[in-house]
C-alpha cells in the first residue's frame, strides 16, 4: 500500500496570506513554542479550581451494574454494508477513539479510512502502574483493527494520545501516516517514525492524502486542522507547548464517489463557566472557532463532538464540553448527524460515569434536534451516515 501527502491546491495561498498577518493569535512568541486560547471564552484554571477536582481521583470504579448499561461488542467495522453504498461507517472504539470509513465507489473495495485518537493501553497515564484506570475494556485488540490509511491525533494527552498504542499502529506492514498537531515532530520522531510519514500541522493547515486500496483502486482525502479551545501537556514542565484541536476530513469530489464531510471534535471547552455551583449567564462568551468552521464547510454528514469528563464545572468548562455546549458545537458547525464521545471509559472527572448520554438526550430536545441526529453508539458498534442528505434542525 503506497499513501502520498502533499498540500491541497488551496493551501499555498492560504499560507502566504496568514504569513501577511503576522504573529497568529494562538502563537505566545513569534515561533511555534507555546500557545494559547485567544478567545474570552477560556479561562486559565487558578488553585481555588484546582481544590475541586481532587476528590475526583478518589473515585471507586463504577459497579458492574453501571458498566453493563454501556452495551459492548466486537466490532465489525460495518461488514455487513456495502462498499459501494455510499455511506459513512464510524465505529467507536471508546473514550475518543474513532475508525471512519469514508464511502467506496467500487463494489468489494473499501474507502478511505482514518484512525482518530487511538489509545487502547489500561491507564491513560504516563505510567502502566498508577492513573485512571479503564472500567470498560476496548471492545477488540488493536490486531482487529483493520487496514487503514492514516492516524489522527488531536493533542498529546494520555487519553488522546497513547505510545504503546502508536508503537504497535506505526509498525504494521502497511503502516499509516499520522497527523497531529504542531509541536509533537520530536515525539513521533523518538518513536522511529519517519519524517515524510509524519505530518505536524498548525490551526487551518490542509493536506491530501492519496492512498492505495488495491492494486487498480486509489482513494483520495483533504485533512484540515481546526482550531479548538483546550490546552496540552504531558508533565509538570510542558504544558501549552504544543498545539491541540479538531480535524476535519473530506473525500476529494469526483463523478463516482460523494464528497463525504466529517468533523472530529478532539477534546474542547466551549465556555467558561464562572463556578461550580453556578452555569453562568446566557451571556457568557463562547468559543467563535466552530461557527467559522461551520461557515467554512458548509456544514458536514458526520461529526464526533466530545459530551464527558465536564464536572466539576468552574475547572473543566474551559477545557471540556457539557453536553450543553456540545450541542451548541453541534450546531454551530451546521452537522448533521453526530455521535457523543469521550465518555464511558475512565474517570476522569467526577460526573456520574452514565450522565453525559443523559443530559445530551435532554439538551437536544430543548433545542428542537430531532432524536436521532446527534445521540451515542455502544462501544464497538459501526453506525453509517449518509452523505449530502438534508436534516432539518
Amino acid at each position: 500500500m503506497t499513501i502520498q501527502v502533499s498540500e491541497t491546491p488551496a493551501q499555498a495561498h492560504a499560507r502566504t496570506e496568514r504569513q501577511k498577518l503576522g504573529k497568529p493569535s494562538h502563537w505566545v512568541h513569534d515561533k511555534p513554542t507555546q500557545f494559547d486560547n485567544p478567545w474570552p471564552s477560556f479561562r486559565h484554571t487558578t488553585l481555588s479550581d484546582f481544590k475541586d477536582i481532587l476528590p475526583v481521583w478518589m473515585n471507586k470504579a463504577p459497579t458492574k451494574e453501571t458498566i453493563a448499561k454501556i452495551p459492548t461488542k466486537k466490532p465489525t467495522w460495518g461488514a455487513e454494508v456495502a462498499e459501494n453504498a455510499g455511506k459513512i461507517k464510524a465505529t467507536w472504539l471508546g473514550h475518543a477513539c474513532f475508525l471512519v470509513e469514508l464511502p467506496s465507489s467500487t463494489l468489494g473495495i473499501r474507502g478511505a479510512r482514518i484512525l482518530f485518537d487511538p489509545v487502547f493501553s489500561d491507564r491513560c497515564s504516563p505510567s502502566q502502574i498508577a492513573g485512571p484506570k479503564r472500567f470498560t475494556p476496548p471492545p477488540c485488540s488493536l490486531e482487529d483493527v483493520p487496514e487503514f490509511d492514516a492516524i489522527v491525533i488531536s493533542h498529546n494527552h494520555y487519553d488522546h494520545m497513547d505510545t504503546t498504542t502508536l508503537k504497535n499502529l506505526l509498525k504494521r506492514p502497511h503502516a499509516p501516516h499520522v497527523f497531529a498537531p504542531i509541536g509533537n515532530a520530536s515525539y513521533f520522531r523518538d518513536l522511529g517514525v519517519p519524517a515524510s510519514r509524519t505530518h505536524c500541522l498548525d490551526w487551518w493547515d490542509a493536506r491530501r492524502v492519496t492512498a492505495d486500496v488495491s492494486p487498480s483502486q486509489k482513494v483520495e482525502f483533504d485533512i484540515t486542522f481546526t482550531p479548538g479551545q483546550h490546552f496540552t501537556g504531558r508533565g509538570i514542565f510542558d504544558r501549552f507547548k504544543t498545539l491541540w484541536g479538531g480535524w476535519v476530513v473530506e473525500g476529494v469530489a469526483s463523478e463516482s464517489e460523494p464528497q463525504a464531510k466529517v468533523y472530529f471534535g478532539g477534546d474542547t471547552g466551549y465556555r467558561a463557566v464562572p463556578s461550580s455551583s453556578d452555569e453562568g449567564p446566557e451571556t457568557l462568551p463562547v468559543c467563535p472557532a466552530f461557527k467559522e468552521i461551520g461557515e467554512r464547510w458548509g456544514g458536514f454528514d458526520f461529526a464526533m463532538i466530545p459530551i464527558g469528563a465536564y464536572s466539576p464545572r468552574g475547572f473543566m468548562s474551559p477545557i471540556h464540553c457539557a453536553p450543553r455546549d456540545s450541542v451548541a458545537l453541534f450546531k454551530d458547525i451546521k452537522a448533521r448527524r453526530a455521535l457523543g464521545m469521550h465518555w464511558g471509559t475512565w474517570i476522569l472527572t467526577s460526573e456520574h460515569v452514565l450522565e453525559p448520554p443523559e443530559l445530551l438526550a435532554k439538551e437536544c430536545a430543548k433545542v428542537g434536534i430531532k432524536e436521532g441526529r446527534f445521540g451515542v453508539c455502544g462501544m464497538g458498534d459501526t453506525v453509517e451516515f449518509d452523505v449530502g442528505a438534508k436534516d432539518e434542525a
